[in-house]
């Protein structure tokens, strides 16, 4: 196994769901965890219990992906002691809506595009010149089943994570022949605050997306994320798709009555 002691672990949209999970997960590997998210009250929260259950090192700030200058700013400010990045999680990402193409809302596509494309897209344009001038380094992506098959509904949520499966193969093609690996994590059902986001805080509509089976958990996720990172050096997991038993596509969930 690869070590993290000690390694510094960037995380995108680490106040909740599968980030505040990687973090948790990280954390217990002994990892130096930089944890980034637009909400600095839960960071904050999030830093004192990891501190309070391991001995860790956490640095937490507030940031939004989808603003580039600000996330150029975070990353050239870090302190030198701060700037080593080994692992980057590629995490914060959201789903507006279900509606049809033709019907669909234009903020909704603006949101899901600036956070999942180019909020990776700028976070990563920062943070892997450090890993190849450092000759080492991780890029583990979020993705989601979403990128590998559509569902109806799903239209332009669904491009967004074609689009981060899409840029995973093109960096593992840009950084091949150097040491740094590329991950693509790719769940299904995964219970978190996900689907209120998609809902707008209908917690009612978004409990139904759960209803009749165990989904995942974000400690699944956060598992699978840290198996990729502690890989040997000479292994690279390409890309892992995670589902619940109960789910066979992302059309298709045996629901029990």
């Amino acid at each position: 196994m690869y070590s993290l002691k000690d390694k510094i672990v960037f995380i995108t949209g680490a106040s909740s769901g599968i980030g505040r999970s990687c973090a948790g997960a990280f954390a217990f590997q002994g990892a130096r965890l930089l944890l980034a998210a637009r909400r600095r009250g839960r960071l904050d929260e999030l830093a004192t219990e990891l501190k309070d259950r391991f001995p860790v090192q956490v640095r937490v700030f507030e940031l939004d992906v989808r603003d580039q200058p600000a996330v150029e700013r975070a990353v050239a400010g870090l302190p030198a002691e701060w700037s080593a990045v080994e692992v980057l999680v590629n995490n914060a990402g959201l789903s507006r809506g279900l509606d049809k193409l033709h019907e669909g809302k234009l903020q909704d596509w603006e949101e899901m595009i600036d956070t999942n494309i180019k909020g990776l897209l700028y976070v990563s344009r920062a943070v892997i010149p450090g890993m190849v001038r450092r000759n080492s380094g991780h890029i583990i992506n979020i993705g989601s089943i979403a990128g590998h098959e559509v569902y109806a509904g799903g239209n332009v949520y669904c491009a967004t994570k074609f689009a981060v499966n899409a840029l995973s193969r093109g960096l593992r093609l840009d950084l091949n022949g150097t040491p740094i690996r590329v991950s693509e994590v790719a769940p299904g059902l995964v219970e978190t605050e996900f689907s209120i986001v998609r809902y707008r805080g209908d917690k009612e509509k978004a409990g139904k997306a759960y209803q009749g089976i165990t989904p995942l958990t974000g400690d699944d996720i956060a598992d699978a994320v840290v198996y990729c990172a502690t890989r040997p050096a000479h292994v690279n997991v390409s890309e892992m798709i995670i589902m619940p038993t109960a789910q066979a596509a992302t059309f298709l969930v045996h629901r029990k009555p």
